[in-house]
C-alpha cells in the first residue's frame, strides 16, 4: 500500500511551534497599593499536560520569604486530539507541480483535512493575574488567529494556518494544603485547521499528447489518431514554444 515511501513533512510539529510562539511573549503587571507600577512578569510557557504541570508547580522549591509570583503564573499547552474535517475535504487527485529540470518535475496530490485540537492551561495564584491574561488573548482572537505556514516548501505549498479559539474555562484547583497550593487554572480550547499531503513523487515532463477514437465499444473501428506534441520537442518548462498538430483519419 505504502509502497516503501519513507516521507515526512513536519506539518504537526510546524503547527505546534507556531502555536507555542503566539503565547511566548505574554507579559502582566504588578501594581503597588498607590496604583504605581511594581514589577512586570513574563509568563513562562511549557509543552506540558496539565496534571503533570500542576504536580511540577507543588514541588518547586520556594522559600519562606519568596513571594508568590516566583512559582506563577505560568502557562502550558498540549495536543489533545486530531479530527478528520469532511467540509473541507478536496480533490485527492489534482496534484501540486513544481518543475525541477527540463526533463522533471516534482509533485504531491490533494492534501488531507484535518483539526488539530490543542489546550493552553494558565496557572495563576490570584484573579487578576489571569483575568490580564484572559483580556491579553481573547481579543486577537476573532474568533481566529492566522499564522502563514510553509507545508512544502520544495514544491512552494504555503497555507494561512488559522488557530481558532473554541471556549475558556476556568477553575480552582487545591492540591496539598489548601493554603500554600492554592491554584486558579484557565483552560483555552483552540482548533487549528491542517492540511497533511502524501510523499513528494518526481516524473517526467509531458510534452505529447496522443488521443485514438474508436466508433464501436470494443475498441476495434479506429476512427482517427490525434497527436499534439511540443515544438521544439525537447523544448524546456518555461520557455517560448509552440505546438505541433497531427491528424490521421482511418
Amino acid at each position: 500500500m505504502f509502497n516503501n515511501k519513507v516521507f515526512y513533512h513536519g506539518i504537526t510539529r510546524k503547527a505546534i511551534v507556531g502555536f507555542g510562539v503566539l503565547f511566548n511573549s505574554l507579559n502582566i503587571r504588578r501594581l503597588n497599593n498607590d496604583g504605581s507600577l511594581a514589577q512586570t512578569l513574563r509568563v513562562p510557557l511549557t509543552y506540558a499536560a496539565k496534571n503533570k504541570m500542576i504536580s511540577r508547580i507543588i514541588r518547586l522549591p520556594v522559600s519562606e520569604t519568596a513571594p508568590s509570583e516566583v512559582t506563577l503564573p505560568r502557562m502550558s499547552f498540549e495536543v489533545i486530539d486530531f479530527e478528520y474535517d469532511p467540509a473541507r475535504k478536496i480533490n485527492l487527485h489534482n496534484p501540486t507541480m513544481s518543475v525541477i529540470s527540463q526533463t522533471q518535475a516534482k509533485r504531491a496530490y490533494g492534501p488531507v483535512p484535518y483539526n488539530l485540537k490543542l489546550n493552553l492551561y494558565v496557572y495563576v495564584k490570584n484573579q487578576d493575574d489571569g483575568l490580564q491574561i484572559f483580556e491579553q488573548i481573547v481579543p486577537q482572537f476573532n474568533p481566529d488567529f492566522t499564522v502563514p505556514v510553509d507545508y512544502i516548501p520544495e514544491l512552494g505549498i504555503k497555507h494561512d494556518l488559522p488557530y481558532i479559539l473554541d471556549s475558556v474555562s476556568y477553575d480552582d484547583s487545591y492540591e496539598g494544603d489548601m493554603e500554600s497550593h492554592r491554584m486558579i487554572v484557565w483552560t483555552y480550547t483552540f482548533t487549528a485547521r491542517l492540511y497533511y499531503y502524501g510523499p513528494v513523487e518526481t516524473q517526467g515532463i509531458i510534452r505529447t499528447a496522443i488521443v485514438n477514437v474508436f466508433k464501436d465499444p470494443n475498441l476495434t473501428e479506429q476512427t482517427y489518431k490525434y497527436t499534439v506534441t511540443t515544438n521544439p520537442a525537447d523544448a524546456a518548462p518555461g520557455s517560448d514554444y509552440t505546438f505541433m498538430e497531427t491528424f490521421e483519419e482511418n
